[in-house]
């Protein structure tokens, strides 16, 4: 590979589309090749090695009629590492044994590409995912955040829900999400009831997440890369009767509308992030009747398509020009 033609790996998945593909065209417009890897169909697809010796390290990626050495690699976008596709034929008793050693491989071989520009790297991604961390960085920064319980204690949750004269929320501590339409197994955030706290006794098994119920004038989807913020914003009142979360939307179209933040709010999501290490992440925020942005949450590698998709937003242009950074002048 030429080096005016540097390498860039593409970390997904074999269902996500449009997104990398756009990252993928902004690449190859500035010169770049971008190579995609979709994590799950390795191993059945897709082969790694890793040879060591006192001479020195050799690691290849073959996917396809496409091989490349870990040495030419310039920069990782982290988009997804994802399950293994293992073989229907393969004895269900070896599955689990087969599915730990691949991501085990895989994560030694992508700590290899350590040395390279990663958007962003897998250990702060890993940290920045931790919802009550998240919670506490924002407040430091100066981000409004709802009242919220984190318990697997139900006489705790029946407490804040009396406090909050019932105005109250519930959610996960973990995303589950495949891709820009969801997925059948997200939970989603979901009113609470009396009802509910009166058959709380599964908290002992598993924690919840309960949050003040904040009056919305919009939600906002904010995709940060690299001191850039793109925002886009729905209209809560054209969803409110149906639900709380706008990924449920049904009857309603879901209709982005661009926005913009407050210089101070701008701020704000800058030193955030700038705590997490990150170039990236797709920040949730509620905008309420009197005008104040309540932060709720950062996905490291959030969605953002629908933004690029119906706004016409740069996004997968500004990924490129994060991931061909330093590299010099690329055409």
């Amino acid at each position: 590979m030429s080096p005016s033609n540097p390498i860039v790996l593409l970390l997904t998945h074999s269902g996500d589309f449009f997104t990398v593909d756009r990252v993928a065209a902004a690449l190859s417009h500035r010169g770049a090749k971008p190579f995609r890897l979709d994590t799950d169909l390795f191993p059945s697809e897709i082969q790694l090695s890793a040879a060591f010796t006192q001479e020195g390290l050799s690691h290849q990626i073959r996917y396809g009629h496409q091989s490349i050495a870990v040495k030419d690699i310039h920069s990782v976008w982290m988009r997804k590492i994802w399950q293994p596709k293992l073989s229907p034929d393969l004895d269900k008793r070896f599955q689990p044994g087969c599915i730990r050693e691949s991501h085990a491989a895989l994560k030694g071989f992508l700590d290899a590409l350590a040395p390279v520009k990663w958007l962003d790297p897998l250990e702060h991604i890993s940290a920045a995912g931790n919802k009550l961390r998240q919670l506490r960085v924002a407040r430091q920064v100066g981000l409004p955040i709802p009242p919220t319980l984190v318990t697997n204690d139900p006489q705790e949750a029946q407490d804040f829900f009396q406090a909050l004269k019932g105005n109250v929320v519930a959610k996960m501590l973990t995303p589950l999400s495949y891709g820009m339409g969801g997925s059948a197994f997200f939970v989603y955030t979901s009113p609470v009831t009396q009802a509910d706290l009166a058959n709380a006794e599964g908290l002992r098994h598993s924690p919840m997440v309960f949050q003040a119920a904040i009056p919305k004038q919009q939600e906002l989807r904010i995709i940060y890369v690299g001191g850039q913020c793109f925002v886009g914003a729905l209209e809560a009142a054209h969803y409110a009767d149906e639900t709380l979360d706008w990924r449920r939307t049904k009857s309603q179209p879901t209709v982005w509308l661009k926005d913009r933040l407050p210089a101070e709010v701008t701020q704000q999501v800058k030193s955030l992030m700038a705590e997490f290490g990150l170039s990236f992440g797709a920040i949730d925020m509620i905008r309420t009747p009197t005008g104040e942005h309540i932060f709720l949450e950062v996905n490291p590698c959030g969605e953002w398509g629908m933004l690029e998709r119906d706004l016409d937003y740069p996004i997968s242009d500004a990924i490129a020009d994060v991931l061909l950074s330093g590299f010099g002048a690329v055409a």
